[in-house]
């Protein structure tokens, strides 16, 4: 019998998995995949001589989580790796905003689209110094940051108080226009902003696109050497090191619940696996509480807030496989990792519009990865081994462009919205198309089959907006990892902070299985000491050995 079961493997689970293991507990991890890794997986699958990642690319969370940086994973071979530039978004006129990781040479760029806009940019340079060490360990806290929170708010108000409060909370296009008289400053926000589900004009997109922004001038978008698989390797690596195990290809179907306290969970094979602390999941908040627990074992409440649980964009993405490098018109997005593909910001605003009114966009807004250009090893010298991906609404009311897509996504309509896909590559690289080896279409049922928690092709576990975020995640008045039944911890992107690799909901579930395993012994011993001086055998309660 383990001390926890960890269900699925991706990022979160496994370093929660880490983190218990450090503290002594025997930890197993069940994955419903044959491989570990979650969104964190590459392979071979667009041709043999290059590397593609299946989902997750490139990792500016990853690069600033103290969650991470605690767990030392250089020691169990994880090696990072930058393309020369950040990111870039180039324009038809042969203009080009560029995310260097020299701010200087960022804020240089901007002043080529309006004079002035450089020093705007250092500006929101100048508020990260003061701020970012404080955010990120607020946001990588558990919610609400009561010590991080505190430290940060007097910070806050050195830097600006309720004026810079109110830009944070400002949609992206206004923010946008408030700093920059050009269009370079604007795109490098509100591209950043549609990282996630947040149309330029929705609330709070402001700060989330000043945010992704100030983690590439700062941290920048690394990539793991030899392809996203290296960094689940070496969490694996670390967690059996310290005597963890995981085990694939084990579907888990049922969270057993006892007088209400999780003990331990089944699988589609009808094998049962104890355990002896806790259950952690990294699962979705809807496959958690709408599956694998009885809706006996939950509050009514919850159930019902449930229904009101919004995803995030679905997606579809083409992985590439190029006999060279992209032919960009603009010759400064060739060597940028990340590539932003939209004509300003009123075409981000039309696909977004369309995303929202269940069109599937004719010009989609796409993210575009050079990942040869961030690592070398991906593919053959003076190749590339490319991908892009773009949002489409999860229930599709029609389609914006001539194709007739339905959203059925079968085979015929894969390749047209590929072949939409690879038309906006070349309004801004003309050749494109006649550099493609081999591609690989995976549409948003493709990406739910391949990962579970990506439903219907959602990689953020859950909307962003600010009605889903802090006390509101994954339903309002929670926003921590524990759950209504004893032992049993939500440590998946659903729940605070969210979507992206960097594991806090991991280790925040984690943290909170220690902390409870704290008390219990504390009351269990006080209980002990007090039944001895009365005379009388404890009870502890206990799950018996051996369950089932």
């Amino acid at each position: 019998m383990a001390d926890v079961i960890v269900i699925g493997s991706g990022p979160n689970g496994l370093v929660a998995a880490n983190l218990l293991a450090d503290a002594g507990w025997s930890v197993l991890v069940l994955e419903a995949q044959d491989e570990p890794g979650g969104a964190v997986r590459s392979d071979r699958g667009v041709h043999p001589e290059y590397v593609n990642d299946l989902f997750s690319s490139f990792y500016p969370l990853a690069a600033a989580s103290p969650v991470l940086a605690g767990l030392k994973l250089h020691r169990d071979g994880l090696r990072w790796s930058h393309a020369p530039r950040v990111l870039a978004h180039p324009l038809l006129d042969g203009g080009c905003a560029v995310l260097a990781r020299d701010r200087t040479e960022t804020a240089a760029g901007l002043d080529r689209f309006a004079p002035g806009d450089g020093e705007a940019w250092l500006d929101l340079c100048h508020i990260w110094d003061r701020l970012g060490a404080g955010i990120v360990d607020a946001l990588f806290s558990p919610f609400p940051p009561v010590r991080a929170g505190t430290v940060l708010a007097a910070r806050f108000r050195g830097a600006g108080g309720l004026r810079l409060a109110r830009s944070l909370v400002l949609p992206v296009r206004r923010l946008g226009e408030e700093e920059f008289a050009g269009e370079g400053g604007r795109l490098l926000l509100a591209g950043n902003a549609l990282h996630a589900d947040l149309a330029p004009e929705a609330a709070g997109s402001g700060g989330f696109g000043w945010l992704m922004s100030m983690l590439g001038q700062f941290h920048g978008f690394p990539v793991p050497v030899g392809g996203a698989g290296a960094l689940t390797a070496a969490l694996v690596r670390r967690l059996r090191r310290r005597g963890g195990s995981v085990r694939c290809g084990q579907r888990v179907t049922e969270v057993v619940v006892r007088r209400g306290r999780a003990v331990g969970v089944r699988t589609a094979g009808g094998d049962g696996f104890p355990a002896r602390r806790a259950v952690l999941a990294d699962v979705s908040a809807p496959s958690l509480y709408g599956a694998l627990v009885a809706a006996e074992h939950l509050p009514g409440r919850l159930v019902d807030d449930l229904r009101r649980f919004q995803w995030d964009f679905a997606t579809f993405k083409v992985d590439w496989a190029l006999n060279g490098p992209v032919p960009w018109s603009s010759a400064a997005a060739a060597s940028a990792g990340t590539v932003h593909l939209a004509e300003g910001v009123d075409e981000l605003t039309r696909c977004a519009s369309q995303i929202a009114r269940g069109l599937i966009p004719d010009r989609p807004f796409l993210l575009f990865g050079q990942m040869t250009t961030a690592d070398g090893s991906r593919s053959p010298r003076d190749t590339e081994s490319a991908w892009a991906y773009t949002h489409v609404p999860h229930t599709v009311k029609g389609d914006a462009g001539a194709a007739g897509l339905t959203g059925g996504w079968d085979a015929a309509e894969r390749e047209r919205m590929a072949d939409r896909i690879e038309r906006q590559v070349e309004r801004y690289a003309p050749g494109f198309r006649s550099r493609i080896r081999a591609r690989r279409l995976l549409a948003p049922a493709t990406l739910q089959s391949a990962d579970a928690n990506l439903f219907g092709g959602a990689i953020n576990g859950g909307t962003a907006a600010m009605h889903q975020q802090l006390v509101f995640r994954p339903v309002p008045g929670t926003g921590r990892p524990e759950t209504p039944v004893k032992g049993l911890y939500l440590a998946s992107a659903s729940a605070h902070p969210g979507g992206g690799v960097h594991g806090a909901p991991g280790a925040n579930a984690a943290r909170a299985a220690l902390r409870s395993a704290r008390v219990t012994s504390t009351v269990l011993s006080a209980a002990q000491r007090l039944s001895d001086r009365r005379g009388r055998p404890g009870e502890t309660g206990c799950v018996r050995d051996g369950w089932p």
